[in-house]
């Protein structure tokens, strides 16, 4: 019951659809480990069963072949024995001949049995020969089977491993405009162009500073000019055109 066992389970193992097993699963990594177990066990399981099959087997074609010697033997001792019984008879002694012509028939029906055991067993010789080529095959194919998973995994594996580091990059660079290589140049020059106009305000605010403090000098002078016209006034004269005419010195601090 054992051996059918086994062999139910081989025949299972070897008809399965491992790419259809493996699109339906939800883990395929985790499909492909169960499935090598199962095969790494069914293995070990199937060895031990044709091991033993193997032994019984050699076990009857043992005992089969004794039956056959055995068979043979009894008809060279039947065979004998009534030749014996020939010389006695041809001698006159027919008491000691029909004793030996007995111990001929007594052999010849162990010679039949011999051959009716031997001749028995031959159908269960020939059934479990049969069981031992199936497990071989099978067993073979099961190991065949059991490098295409490894293989599989084993690619399963690296396939896996390839995604992740493509996904890891894929990540690193996902901040990364791809489509347009010159926005960095872009953000980079109009914080350059920033700069630029901040210099360019803050020259300009300086200029105007100055231009406002050489204003403030102009007016001190004119005012200095008013002053000394007003005081020649007071002093009962009239403005000289020497005054009026020379142009405003400049006023020094």
């Amino acid at each position: 019951m054992a051996k059918q066992s086994i062999f139910g389970r081989i025949s299972t193992l070897l008809k399965a659809n491992i790419n259809s097993m493996l699109d339906s699963a939800e883990d395929p990594q985790k499909m492909l480990d169960q499935l090598v177990r199962d095969f790494s066990n069914s293995i070990a399981d199937a060895e031990s069963a044709i091991a033993e099959t193997i032994g019984n087997l050699r076990l009857l074609e043992r005992d089969h072949e004794e039956d056959v010697q055995q068979a043979a033997e009894w008809g060279n001792k039947a065979l004998a024995a009534s030749k014996k019984a020939d010389q006695l008879r041809a001698a006159g002694n027919t008491a000691d001949a029909d004793k030996f012509d007995n111990l001929a028939k007594i052999a010849l029906q162990r010679q039949i049995g011999s051959e009716r055991e031997a001749k028995a067993v031959e159908p269960t010789i020939e059934s479990q020969t049969e069981v031992v080529d199936k497990l071989k095959d099978g067993l073979n194919g099961m190991k065949q089977k059991l490098e295409q998973l490894k293989s599989k995994r084993s690619e399963l594996l690296a396939r896996a491993k390839t995604a992740e580091a493509q996904n890891k990059v894929h990540d690193a660079v996902k901040s990364i405009d791809v489509l347009d290589p010159t926005s960095e140049l872009g953000r980079f020059e109009d914080k350059v162009r920033r700069q630029e106009a901040l210099a360019a305000g803050k020259q300009e605010l300086a200029a105007s500073t100055l231009d406002a403090q050489f204003e403030s000098l102009e007016d001190m002078g004119e005012l200095t000019e008013v002053e000394a016209r007003l005081a020649e006034l007071k002093a009962g004269g009239t403005p000289s055109q020497a005054a009026i005419d020379a142009p405003t010195a400049p006023y020094t601090p």
